[in-house]
């Protein structure tokens, strides 16, 4: 189940911006499914479950690196949250931001390509960042991430239900957890309202009438 909904979200890729780019010759959905294949077969057992590579390079033959040239970071970040899907899915997680990177290798043919995998830790552990309804990803780090309606907040909302100073999402010693900072309406997490809750992937923080995810890497 969680490879197939890796497979639609690069399919929904190809439908869109680069579909007259990959009409022929290496598709991205092939790099997703060695990518996905990589991540299940070097999992391994971890403190919280399995953990699995975050950090992947594609090497492509020349041709292919020239096809893809002008959409590498789209590509890259359409590969970087369909890994974070898919981990989800399948209860993974990482110990470091997922990254993917492109290579080229004159040697390999059009068409040849391969994807090289390893868990590579990031500063301090596993880093977790909040997700924007916009799309924007905001990583955390040592630093509180105070959300509120005062522009000295890093997530600055324009919304009356939002106290100046709202809520915080801060180090814990499981990762991340979120703070009401004693505001008006509250803070929920999943639909309940709390006042200090550790944060879990996939979890959504809703303050006021914005919602925010926690994402791990």
């Amino acid at each position: 189940m969680g490879l197939q909904r890796f497979e639609r979200r690069l399919e929904r890729m190809v439908e869109g911006a680069f579909n007259k780019t990959f009409r022929s010759g290496l598709q991205p959905l092939e790099i997703g499914r060695r990518l996905a294949r990589e991540m299940d077969a070097r999992r391994t057992l971890g403190v919280r479950g399995p953990v699995v590579p975050n950090s992947f390079t594609v090497v492509l033959s020349g041709e292919d690196a020239s096809r893809f040239e002008s959409f590498h970071d789209a590509l890259a970040r359409e590969l970087e949250e369909a890994a974070r899907e898919h981990a989800r899915d399948e209860g993974f997680s990482f110990v470091g931001p997922v990254t993917v990177a492109f290579v080229t290798d004159e040697h390999r043919h059009r068409g040849d390509f391969n994807v090289g995998a390893a868990i590579v830790e990031g500063p301090g552990g596993n880093i977790g960042a909040l997700v924007l309804p916009d799309g924007r990803r905001l990583s955390l780090g040592a630093e509180p991430m105070r959300i509120g309606r005062l522009p000295d907040c890093p997530i600055a909302l324009s919304d009356p239900q939002v106290s100046r100073h709202h809520a915080e999402v801060r180090p814990s010693h499981q990762g991340y957890e979120v703070v009401d900072l004693g505001s008006t309406n509250g803070t929920l997490v999943n639909g309940a309202l709390i006042k200090e809750r550790e944060l879990h992937d996939g979890d959504v923080i809703l303050v006021g009438a914005t919602s925010i995810r926690y994402e791990e890497s």
